[in-house]
């Protein structure tokens, strides 16, 4: 029963706020309400689960998101997003955009956190779409959410590819060499598809895209704001564009740093370490701890953007820009945190559980079998908890207790967890109503791109997977 009332609250919000036009936070309070009681969570737990669910993803992303939207209005206030979207499209040029975008991201940049690579993406999506064509942010949403994703799960230091390969007894060496290949491969073959999709008619504009004001518009109001700020603020020279995005690159330098010298456990090393070498050595360990943290390094970032605005515009204009990124910034905030209620909810009905023995029953099965449920246990894990994480570490443990008695290679089932775990990221995903918001997409347009996108990078994926279980 605790299914059927899952998918009847998830049908639930994406039909009250596409066909009545319900406003989102409404529509998911109401499904957490229905969910709760129809599930036999109970009125406090009910409650409960909401509260706790939406101040526990506010302990996780609130202030990543605060920062980082304050980080984007200040660059995007000194022209740092059109500088870099020209020096992209003249490298790769428009078409090549959302290919380089999603490779990027599943590789180069790859997601240790997502809530960071979204909120520092979304900005430069959304200043290249114009460039592209009429249905350019519906390309560059699809590819962001694949790239993000694909890098989060197969490519190490991802979260989900990290706790995947521990939990299974992977050496994190062996998977990175799978990893490099399914990320991208994955990421880049599901842009292509979602293209071909797009040109067919799938985006409109229209529905799809929140209305904002037209580019010509936006410069207009810019240059009017320029001239009302006086010469000085617009005829300073604005910093290049590598000093422009300092206080993007170095938060996510320090966040890989910081989660690099963890998985070689440079901390344990160093605590063996004695004497003076040792004290100044723990000390260099502990500044890294304390600036790789994702809240603590994203302010760093912010700092920078401030104190670069600051001396390159007039103090008003700095604090216009930042006028602009709180107004945003509470309006993400109280429907990521509802987001992340829903969540709660559906884990207090103990769907998990009902899931956990499934594999162990079957554990005999063929091999293709055994993979294909293992896909199948993540993505279904997925779909309900609304958790990419969660999901995948939920359906390694299940099946981590018997993979020693079954005959296959412990990376294919590993990697078709991570598969699985990408299924069908949708409403009841607090990242979805981040990425809905950032972007400036509609829920329809959320669900065309993030969730479609989620869902042919899982089946994408799936033969890759089957074929590592054949071949080793």
């Amino acid at each position: 029963m605790a299914a059927m009332h899952t998918l009847i609250a998830i049908i639930a919000v994406v039909v009250l706020i596409i066909r009545f036009k319900v406003d989102p936070v409404i529509a998911l309070v109401l499904a957490c309400l229905y969910l709760g009681l129809a599930a036999g969570v109970g009125v406090e737990g009910t409650v409960t689960a909401i509260t706790e669910g939406f101040g526990s993803i506010m302990v996780e992303v609130g202030l990543l998101i605060g920062f980082g939207v304050l980080i984007g209005s200040l660059l995007h206030s000194m022209g740092a997003f059109s500088k870099l979207v020209n020096g992209l499209l003249r490298v790769v040029g428009a078409r090549r955009l959302p290919y380089a975008m999603a490779a990027a991201l599943s590789t180069i940049f790859p997601s240790i956190y997502v809530d960071v690579q979204v909120v520092l993406a979304s900005p430069i999506a959304r200043s290249a779409a114009p460039h592209i064509g009429r249905r350019g942010l519906g390309y560059l949403a699809g590819a962001i959410g694949t790239g993000i994703f694909s890098g989060y799960v197969f490519v190490v230091p991802g979260l989900a590819a990290v706790s995947i390969a521990g939990l299974i007894g992977v050496p994190l060496g062996s998977w990175l060499l799978f990893g490099l290949v399914f990320g991208p491969v994955t990421a880049v073959l599901t842009t292509l598809l979602f293209a071909l999709l797009v040109r067919m008619g799938l985006w409109k504009p229209d529905t799809d895209e929140v209305d904002e004001p037209t580019a010509a518009e936006v410069e207009e109001a810019e240059a009017e704001a320029a001239a009302e700020a006086g010469p000085s603020a617009s005829e300073r020279r604005l910093p290049p564009l590598k000093v422009s995005l300092l206080p993007v690159v170095v938060p996510l330098l320090l966040i890989a740093a910081g989660a690099f010298a963890e998985l070689f456990g440079l901390a344990d090393r160093v605590a063996g370490m004695i004497g003076s070498a040792g004290s100044i050595a723990r000390f260099a360990v502990s500044s890294l701890q304390l600036l790789s943290d994702p809240n603590i390094a994203l302010f760093v970032g912010l700092l920078g953007a401030f104190l670069l605005a600051r001396r390159v515009l007039r103090e008003y204009r700095t604090s216009e820009a930042l006028k602009k990124g709180f107004h945003t910034t509470g309006e993400i905030l109280l429907i990521t945190g509802v987001g992340g209620s829903l969540g709660a909810v559906i884990e207090a009905t103990g769907l998990d559980q009902i899931l956990g023995g499934l594999f162990t029953a079957d554990a005999n099965a063929p091999l293709v079998l055994l993979v294909l449920l293992a896909w199948a246990v993540a993505a279904v894990l997925h779909a309900a908890i609304g958790s990419v994480s969660v999901a995948a570490i939920t359906a390694a443990g299940i099946i981590a207790p018997v993979l020693g008695q079954l005959e296959i290679s412990p990376i294919a089932i590993g990697l078709a967890i991570a598969s699985g775990s990408l299924c069908a990221l949708h409403v009841n995903s607090n990242f979805f109503w981040m990425f809905r918001s950032l972007l400036g997409l509609t829920t329809q347009g959320a669900l065309k791109s993030l969730t479609l996108v989620t869902t042919l990078s899982s089946i994408i994926s799936l033969p890759m997977a089957l074929a590592v279980a054949l071949l080793t």
